[in-house]
């Protein structure tokens, strides 16, 4: 019997999004306001979602505190309160939260071993979330 733990955690980021691939026209077309040279910020939502056999000793799916320390030292430390733009992770993607939420899952797919993580899901605003489970590259 497979069980689901959802845990949401909170940063706050800047981004602009713009594509070198594209011209200054398109990146305006396509990105509207967001394409503001000096960025905008968003206060993200982030829930991440593991699954895996009950521990029978803990009656848990994982370890809630090791959750929250590797979701802490690999997704917050790291981006809350940045200019995304500005980090690794999108030198060459545009930060687009669908790029955040793969890049996020990326980050903490290999960091789990009881339980394996099922999908990372990002609320950027009130009406837009993403969510991402591996597999299909979201690359601009």
């Amino acid at each position: 019997m497979k069980a689901y733990l959802t845990r949401r955690y909170w940063l706050s980021a800047s981004h602009r999004l713009h594509s070198e691939k594209l011209t200054e026209e398109q990146n305006r077309a396509t990105y509207g306001k967001c394409n503001n040279p000096y960025g905008h910020g968003h206060n993200y939502a982030v829930e991440v979602t593991v699954g895996g056999q009950i521990d029978p000793a803990s009656g848990m799916v994982c370890d809630l505190g090791e959750l929250d320390c590797v979701v802490t030292r690999e997704v917050l430390e790291r981006f809350d309160h940045q200019n995304l733009n500005c980090l690794p992770e999108f030198r060459e993607a545009v930060p687009t939260s669908e790029n955040l939420c793969k890049a996020i899952y990326q980050i903490l797919q290999p960091r789990f071993r009881a339980a394996h993580l099922e999908k990372v899901r990002l609320e950027e605003t009130s009406m837009n979330s993403f969510e991402y489970s591996g597999g299909e590259e979201i690359d601009r």
